[in-house]
C-alpha cells in the first residue's frame, strides 16, 4: 500500500526495504523537531546509513531541560545565524508558537539563505487547540512556501490539494513501538475484554464525558446481556480542566463495569504496558487529523475504536480499526460489536507479523524522505 501510494504521488517506481550503502553525500537537516519519537523513527534508517544528519534541537530560553518547544529553529534570526549548518529545513510540529508575521520571516529568511523547506502535514486541526485561531492561516502560509510536502494519508493528501492546490507526498506514520521493546503484559487475551480509554491531561481535543458515557453505556448493555466487559478509564494526576476530571471520577464511581485509574504522566515504557494490558483501546478525539496513539495500539495488536473525525481509519486498512459516530450511540455500539466479535489471531503472532512488517516498511519510509530531500534540493539549486 504504502509502495503505490508513493510510487503515485512521486514518480519513484520502487523502494528498498533497507537503505543501501551507497557513496552520497549526507544531507544534514534542521528538522522541528528533532527529538520526536516520529522523526526519530522516520528516519532511522537514513541515519544509520550515513546519509542523513539531523541536527539536535537548540534549547528555549528559560524552557526546563529537554523540552524543545516553541522551536528555536524556526526563529528567522537561528536561521540566518546557521544557515550554513544544514541544507534545508524540515518542519513538522511546534510552529502554531508563531505569528503569521514571524513565520514570514521564516519562510523570508530561509530562501534568502537558499534553504528548501519541507512540511509534514500531520494535523489539519490541532488537537492541542481549543480555538483553532491563527492555525489555519500558520499552516496555509507553510504549505504555499514549501518546496516538498508531505501527509501520512490520501484522505490529508486529498484535502490539502483541495485547499490548497498543492500534492502532497504520502509516507505513512513509521512504528511507534521501538524495535527492541516487548510489551510486558497483555499476552494473552481475556475471556472478559478490556476495553481502555486513554484521557491523558484533557487536551483540548478530548471529548472526555460523550466517549465515557458511550463507553460505559455500551458495556452495561453487554454486562445485561451476560458478555461482560471491562472499561478502563485512564486520566493523568494532573489536567487541564480540574471540573471535569471531577465529572469524570464521578461517572465512572457510579458505574459497576468502570474502572478509575488516575496516575502520574505515564514513562513510555509504563505507557506501552498499560496500552498492551488492553483489548481494545478507544480514541476520545471531537477532532484530529492522524493519531500516533492509534499507531502504538498497532504496533501492540491492540484493536481500536476511532472517532469518524479526520483520518483515523486510513492509517491502517484493516479490521483492527473500527470508526464510530461520536454523535450516535447506536454507532458506537455497532463498532464495539465488530471488534468484540471478529476473528483474532493469537496476539502474539499478531505482534511479530506487525513487526516484521514495520521493519520492512521502516527502510521505505527513510528512502522516501531522502527522496524528498534530494528533490527539494534539486529544486532550490536549479
Amino acid at each position: 500500500m504504502f509502495a503505490d501510494h508513493y510510487r503515485n504521488r512521486s514518480g519513484v517506481n520502487a523502494l528498498s526495504p533497507h537503505i543501501p550503502h551507497v557513496e552520497r553525500r549526507a544531507v544534514t537537516i534542521a528538522s522541528v523537531p528533532a527529538a520526536h519519537s516520529y522523526v526519530q523513527n522516520a528516519l532511522a534508517d537514513a541515519q544509520d546509513a550515513g546519509l542523513l544528519t539531523v541536527l539536535d534541537d537548540p534549547h528555549p530560553a528559560g524552557a526546563p531541560a529537554g523540552q524543545w518547544w516553541p522551536p528555536v529553529m524556526l526563529d528567522a534570526a537561528w536561521i540566518e545565524q546557521n544557515a550554513r549548518s544544514f541544507d534545508l529545513l524540515h518542519v513538522h510540529f511546534g510552529f502554531e508558537s508563531f505569528t503569521v508575521e514571524q513565520l514570514t520571516r521564516t519562510v523570508d529568511a530561509l530562501r534568502l539563505a537558499d534553504r528548501p523547506l519541507v512540511l509534514t502535514v500531520h494535523d489539519l486541526e490541532n488537537p492541542q487547540l481549543s480555538d483553532q485561531g491563527d492555525y489555519p492561516a500558520l499552516l496555509g502560509l507553510l504549505i504555499d512556501a514549501a518546496d516538498e510536502i508531505i501527509t501520512l494519508t490520501p484522505g490529508a493528501a486529498a484535502e490539502i490539494e483541495n485547499r490548497w492546490q498543492r500534492e502532497a507526498i504520502l509516507i505513512p506514520h513509521p512504528r511507534v513501538l521501538a524495535r527492541t521493546v516487548e510489551a510486558a503484559s497483555g499476552k494473552v487475551r481475556r475471556t472478559a475484554p478490556r476495553v481502555g480509554v486513554q484521557l491523558r491531561d484533557l487536551r483540548p481535543n478530548i471529548d472526555a464525558l460523550n466517549t465515557v458515557r458511550l463507553l460505559i453505556d455500551a458495556a452495561e448493555r453487554l454486562a445485561g446481556e451476560g458478555r461482560p466487559v471491562t472499561v478502563v478509564v485512564d486520566i493523568n494526576d494532573r489536567v487541564r480542566d480540574e471540573v471535569l476530571r471531577v465529572q469524570l471520577e464521578r461517572l465512572v464511581g457510579d458505574s459497576h463495569v468502570a474502572e478509575w485509574n488516575e496516575h502520574p504522566r505515564l514513562s513510555d515504557d509504563d505507557l506501552t504496558a498499560s496500552i498492551a494490558s488492553l483489548g481494545i483501546v478507544v480514541l476520545p478525539y471531537r477532532h484530529g487529523t492522524h493519531s500516533g496513539w492509534l499507531e502504538l495500539c498497532w504496533d501492540l495488536g491492540v484493536d481500536v475504536l476511532a472517532p469518524g473525525v479526520g483520518f483515523y481509519g486510513e492509517q491502517h486498512c484493516d479490521a483492527s480499526i473500527a470508526l464510530f459516530d461520536p454523535a450516535s450511540a447506536p454507532s458506537f455500539d455497532a463498532a464495539l460489536e465488530h471488534l468484540l466479535t471478529r476473528a483474532h489471531e493469537p496476539l502474539e503472532a499478531v505482534r511479530r507479523r506487525r513487526r516484521d512488517a514495520r521493519l520492512t516498511q521502516s527502510g521505505q519510509i527513510a528512502e522516501a524522505h531522502l527522496a524528498v530531500y534530494r528533490r527539494a534540493l534539486a529544486r532550490v539549486r536549479a
